[in-house]
C-alpha cells in the first residue's frame, strides 16, 4: 500500500454516495411474524430522523430510499425532497410497491386480470411521478410476480404483459431518468419468477431503452453465481444501474452487508472501480461512476440504526479497499499468466487495513470515531427507546 493508494481510497470514500432503505428503520419479520424492536421507527419523520443519525454518525453521504406507499408524505413530495435535503440527505429510489394488494395474490403487472394489470401500472406511474417531484434520477421497480405451479400461467404471455406495463414506465420518464429493473430467483412465487435472474432483466432493458438498466441484489441468485462476472457483463454492456447490498448464507437478502462474505462483496465493487479506471473505455467509465450502491435490508431482529450504521461502514471499507488494488502489478501478473501473483494481489488488497484510514475520513465529515459503539453508548439510543 503507498500513500497515492491511500489518497485513491480517501477520494473514493468522499464522492461514494450510499443509499438507505427508509423500511430499515421500522417494523419487519419474516414469513412468520413481525418482530418489535426496541427504539424502531413508528413514522415518516422518525425514518428521515434515523436516517440522519446514521449520517452523522457514519460520515457518509446518503441517499434515502422510499416507498410508495410507505413513506407517502401528507406534506407533498416536493415538501419531503426539500426536508431530507435540509437534513443532509438526498431523497433516492422511489420504491413502488407491487406485492401488498390482496387483489395481486396472482400477480400485478402480469395478473391473468387486465384490470389488476392496469392498477398495478398506475401504482407505478404514481411513483413515477413521485420521484419527479423529488428531483430523483432514478426509478426503481421489483417485479415480485410468478408462479407456484406447472400449469399456472403462460410464460410468454407473463412476459408480454410484463414488458408493455414497463414500457408505459419508461416513456413516463424524464429524458433524464433512469428505469432500474431489479431480479429474483424467488420469492414470493416458488415455481417461476417472471424476472428471475440477470439476463431476463437485461433482455427486458434492451427492448425498453438506453436508460433502462439492471439492479443486481447481492443476496438474491443461486448458490455459487459468480455475481461480479454477472456485473462485469453489464458494465461491458452499459447496463448495471445499481447494487441491492445484503448478504445471506442460504437464502433471501435480510443480513447486513459483508457479514457473511466481504470477500465476495469486495469483488463485486473491483469490478466496478476498474471500469471507473478504464481510460480506454470513457463511456463505461462514466456509466460505471453511476453505478448506485444502494443498500436494501429490513433487519428483522436487530437494533434498526445500529445495524444499519454498520451495514453503511461495510460499505465503505468494502469500497475503500478495492481502491488498494495494484493494478499495474496485476495487468502484468495476467499478462505473464502468474496465476498466484495476480490472485495475491487481490488478496492483499482485500486484507488491507483501512479503519484507519475510515477513521480519518469520519474526522473531516464530523463522524464518530467508532460509528457502532457510540452509537449503543451514546444518549441518542437510550432516548429513542425511552421515546418510542
Amino acid at each position: 500500500m503507498t500513500s497515492s493508494d491511500d489518497a485513491a481510497a480517501f477520494d473514493a470514500l468522499r464522492e461514494q454516495s450510499i443509499e438507505i432503505p427508509s423500511w430499515g428503520f421500522g417494523p419487519s419479520g419474516t414469513r412468520f411474524a413481525t418482530h418489535q424492536v426496541p427504539g424502531q421507527a413508528r413514522t415518516l419523520e422518525e425514518r428521515v430522523a434515523d436516517a440522519e443519525l446514521v449520517a452523522r454518525y457514519t460520515g457518509a453521504r446518503l441517499r434515502l430510499s422510499l416507498h410508495m406507499p410507505w413513506d407517502v408524505p401528507e406534506s407533498g413530495w416536493t415538501a419531503l425532497g426539500a426536508r431530507l435535503r435540509a437534513g443532509g440527505i438526498e431523497p433516492g429510489t422511489v420504491n413502488p410497491n407491487l406485492f401488498g394488494e390482496g387483489e395481486f395474490r396472482l400477480g400485478s403487472i402480469a395478473n391473468p386480470d387486465a384490470a389488476i394489470r392496469g392498477r398495478a401500472t398506475e401504482h407505478l406511474l404514481e411513483s413515477v411521478e413521485a420521484a419527479k417531484q423529488l428531483g430523483v434520477g432514478d426509478m426503481w421497480v421489483w417485479v415480485p410476480d410468478g408462479t407456484n405451479y406447472p400449469g399456472q400461467g403462460h410464460f410468454r404471455e407473463r412476459r408480454r404483459w410484463v414488458r408493455d406495463a414497463l414500457g408505459e414506465v419508461y416513456a413516463a420518464l424524464d429524458p433524464d431518468q433512469r428505469l432500474l429493473i431489479e431480479y429474483k430467483l424467488f420469492e414470493p412465487a416458488v415455481y417461476h419468477m417472471d424476472v428471475a435472474d440477470w439476463g431476463q432483466a437485461l433482455l427486458l432493458c434492451q427492448q425498453l431503452g438506453e436508460r433502462a438498466q439492471v439492479a443486481v441484489d447481492i443476496g438474491h441468485h443461486a448458490h455459487g453465481v459468480n455475481i461480479e462476472h454477472v456485473a462485469a457483463t453489464l458494465l461491458e454492456e452499459g447496463r448495471l444501474g445499481s447494487f441491492d447490498l445484503n448478504d445471506r448464507k442460504y437464502a433471501d437478502d435480510d443480513l447486513m452487508v459483508g457479514s457473511i462474505n466481504p470477500f465476495a462483496l469486495f469483488l463485486v465493487f473491483a469490478e466496478v472501480a476498474d471500469a471507473m479506471l478504464d481510460t480506454g473505455a470513457p463511456e463505461i467509465a462514466a456509466a460505471a461512476a453511476r453505478v448506485l450502491h444502494k443498500i436494501d435490508i429490513a433487519f428483522p431482529i436487530e437494533d434498526k440504526i445500529a445495524a444499519m450504521i454498520q451495514s453503511v461502514v461495510a460499505t465503505q471499507t468494502a469500497w475503500a479497499k478495492v481502491f488498494m488494488i495494484d493494478r499495474d502489478a496485476l495487468a502484468a501478473a495476467r499478462a505473464a499468466g502468474d496465476v498466484v501473483g495476480a490472485h495475491v494481489i487481490m488478496q492483499d488488497a482485500f486484507e488491507t487495513d483501512v479503519r484507519g484510514l475510515l477513521a480519518e475520513f469520519r474526522r473531516e465529515r464530523g463522524g464518530a470515531e467508532h460509528p457502532v459503539a457510540d452509537y449503543r453508548g451514546g444518549d441518542d439510543r437510550a432516548a429513542r427507546r425511552k421515546e418510542r
